[in-house]
């Protein structure tokens, strides 16, 4: 893969996460992850590890100006679940690196999956 065939690819990743993320309020990691993983070869730590990394602050801060700006964010929500994010990210990476990348394949494709079933069929 040529250097400007994967700087296409990163292009067209982010704004595709981007796009989403700010439409239906998704984590980028639903996009970017497996399009990391099947674009560009990344294995499965790889792939979570960038996602994560491209997430940090300010990525988020133009979505969430549109949104306050509509008054459609809970400051004193936001704050209580941002600590416990913060926690429970850290708790969860070390999780997902102690875990073999088919295992941890198979609990990000269970969770997708679940998700999905969740948002088509519940109430």
């Amino acid at each position: 893969m040529t250097v400007t065939t994967t700087i296409l690819i990163l292009i067209f990743i982010g704004l595709s996460a981007g796009i989403i993320s700010g439409l239906v309020g998704i984590g980028g990691g639903i996009i970017m992850v497996p399009l990391f993983v099947f674009l560009l070869g990344y294995t499965q730590h790889n792939a979570q590890g960038l996602s994560l990394a491209i997430m940090l602050p300010p990525v988020t801060y133009f979505a969430v100006a549109n949104y306050h700006k509509a008054g459609e964010v809970n400051w004193k929500y936001t704050i209580i679940v941002a600590l416990f994010f913060t926690v429970g990210g850290f708790l969860g990476s070390e999780i997902a690196l102690s875990i073999d990348q088919v295992s941890l394949k198979k609990v990000f494709g269970g969770v997708m999956f679940l998700a999905g079933i969740k948002m088509l069929f519940g109430k």
